[in-house]
């Protein structure tokens, strides 16, 4: 059975963006999206657990008791990956995210042009949403690390666990991850005010007070950043507000009015000619659509999108049609990830 770091420098080499370890069947690397064999050596459940503590160390303990462990690791190859090692049905598996090995800059990524503004905001709520593995992390220490080389202002994450790792430059950068340097998001972000911060990345708006601290600190002069799991950027909208007792939604809305700026939600769609590319939506909040947002009337944001496109708005469907329209991807896949497939398939024809 070879090592972990063997395993992540193969991987690294065959252009491989997720390897899954479990037992019982051989490891998987996932390449332009699609899972295939490393080889047809099956791992024993023995296998599985060795590979997880050479990953996780003494934590390894954990899953013997049915608790995950999440963390980040820097290969011998100088590949830094996220894992997440669990139990199914009693075994030990792993999840393997390989990151880049540099933070890329946005021009290479792809994202609408608008989102390059995204790094002159001073003050307001960005989300970037997406299903798993959709390039949400990517997109953001992009972002961050512009900011970085371009503003002088003090910038503390919370993530989980620390993906990318920033190298300070005119920017003063706290990493902390959660579980390690700090019990919670909630609590993190709440410590995080009184750490004098200008940007705050919040890994991941999973909780109402989370998202209810993240609007306090958008409301007093912090530019946030945020991640949340939803299809299209009116979703999240519904998502933030939806969290929240009923009794306190319109205050939640009113308060979303008045601070998110934009949201980007991204897929990524396999090529034509092999690997991924990015197809992104981008809602840049303007007053018709603060409107929508107090009034509750998020089902109407979509149409509103589509007559914004001189802010910077771009539409899942739009930004799908480009790339199908330059033959990037196939007509199957942009119809695929449309969120109107009929209204694809005729403007396809």
């Amino acid at each position: 059975m070879p090592s972990l770091d063997a395993i992540v420098c193969a991987a690294e080499t065959a252009g491989t963006s997720d390897v899954l370890i479990a037992p019982n069947v051989p490891i998987r690397f996932r390449i332009s999206g699609s899972l295939q064999d490393a080889n047809s050596d099956i791992l024993t459940p023995e296998d599985t657990y060795e590979l997880a503590r050479e990953a996780c160390g003494e934590e390894v303990s954990k899953l013997d008791r049915g608790i995950e462990v999440d963390l980040a690791k820097t290969f011998s190859n100088g590949v830094r990956c996220r894992i997440n090692a669990y139990s199914s049905m009693g075994k030990a598996c792993m999840a393997v995210r390989l990151l880049a090995s540099s933070i890329p800059q946005l021009e290479k990524l792809g994202v609408p042009p608008v989102v390059h503004d995204f790094q002159t905001y001073n003050r307001g709520i960005v989300i970037v949403t997406g299903e798993t593995s959709s390039g949400k992390s990517t997109t953001l220490a992009a972002i961050i690390d512009r900011i970085n080389h371009t503003r002088n202002d003090h910038i503390v994450t919370l993530e989980d666990p620390v993906e990318y790792v920033y190298e300070p430059d005119k920017c003063s950068i706290d990493q902390r991850e959660i579980g390690r340097d700090t019990q919670s998001f909630a609590e993190g972000l709440r410590a995080v005010l009184r750490q004098d911060p200008d940007v705050i990345l919040v890994g991941e708006m999973r909780d109402f007070q989370t998202i209810e601290t993240a609007l306090t600190a958008a409301e007093t002069g912090h530019l946030v950043f945020g991640t949340l799991h939803t299809q299209s950027a009116p979703d999240s909208i519904d998502r933030l507000v939806d969290v929240f007792p009923e009794e306190r939604q319109q205050q939640i809305r009113m308060q979303l009015s008045m601070t998110l700026r934009a949201v980007i939600s991204q897929q990524l769609i396999p090529k034509r000619m092999g690997g991924r590319v990015l197809a992104a939506e981008v809602m840049i909040v303007n007053p018709a659509i603060k409107n929508l947002i107090r009034e509750g009337k998020t089902p109407q944001i979509a149409n509103t999108l589509a007559t914004t496109a001189e802010l910077g708005s771009v539409t899942m469907d739009a930004s799908l049609m480009k790339l199908a329209r330059s033959r990037t991807i196939t007509n199957a896949e942009a119809l695929a990830a449309a969120h109107d497939p009929e209204y694809m398939r005729k403007a396809l024809r």
